[in-house]
C-alpha cells in the first residue's frame, strides 16, 4: 500500500487514492448513464427512465406494479414515477389502474404496446451494455462490481430503516 493509498488522517479530505476511485465511478457512472441514454432516444425514442420503467413492470407479476414499489425499484420519488408513467401512458406503453386490494391506490400495468416496445428497444440496449460495460471487465472484475455494488446497496438500504 502506498502512502497515498491509505486512508486520510483528517477525514474532511479523500486521500488521492480515495479521491481517484470516486472520481473514477462517479465519472465514468455519469458518461455510461448518458451514453445509454443517447443510445435509447436514437434507438427507440425512450430515456433510460423509460425503459428501467418497463423493465420493472415487465418483470412483475401480471406486468402490474403499485406506484409507490415501481418508484422504490426505479430508485425514483413518487412524483418522478408518476411523472415516468405519465409519459408512457400518453405513449400507449402503461395503463394506470386501481388497485384492487386498496382502492385508494393505483397500479401501473404495461400494455402490449409496452411489450412490444420493451421487446424492440432491448437488444440494442443489450448490445450497448455490453459494448460500453460488460465487454471491459475481466470475468473476476465483473464479479467484484456486483459484490461492490451490493455491498454499497446494503449499507445504504441500513441508512434508510
Amino acid at each position: 500500500m502506498h502512502e497515498n493509498d491509505a486512508p486520510a488522517a483528517d477525514d474532511t479530505w479523500l486521500s488521492e487514492a480515495e479521491q481517484g476511485a470516486w472520481r473514477a465511478y462517479l465519472d465514468s457512472t455519469r458518461m455510461l448513464f448518458a451514453a445509454l441514454d443517447r443510445q435509447l432516444a436514437a434507438d427507440s425514442d425512450l430515456t433510460l427512465t423509460d425503459y428501467d420503467l418497463l423493465v420493472r413492470l415487465s418483470e412483475a407479476p401480471d406486468g402490474k406494479l403499485r406506484m409507490r414499489e415501481l418508484a422504490d425499484l426505479t430508485l425514483s420519488t413518487r412524483s418522478g414515477v408518476t411523472r415516468a408513467v405519465t409519459r408512457a401512458e400518453q405513449a400507449g406503453w402503461v395503463r394506470r389502474v386501481e388497485c384492487e386490494e386498496d382502492r385508494r391506490g393505483m397500479n401501473a400495468e404495461l400494455t402490449d404496446a409496452g411489450r412490444a416496445k420493451l421487446a424492440a428497444s432491448a437488444p440494442g440496449h443489450v448490445r450497448a451494455v455490453r459494448e460500453m460495460l460488460i465487454n471491459q471487465l475481466t470475468p473476476e472484475q465483473l464479479g467484484q462490481l456486483t459484490e461492490i455494488g451490493l455491498r454499497v446497496q446494503g449499507k445504504l438500504h441500513a441508512n434508510e430503516s
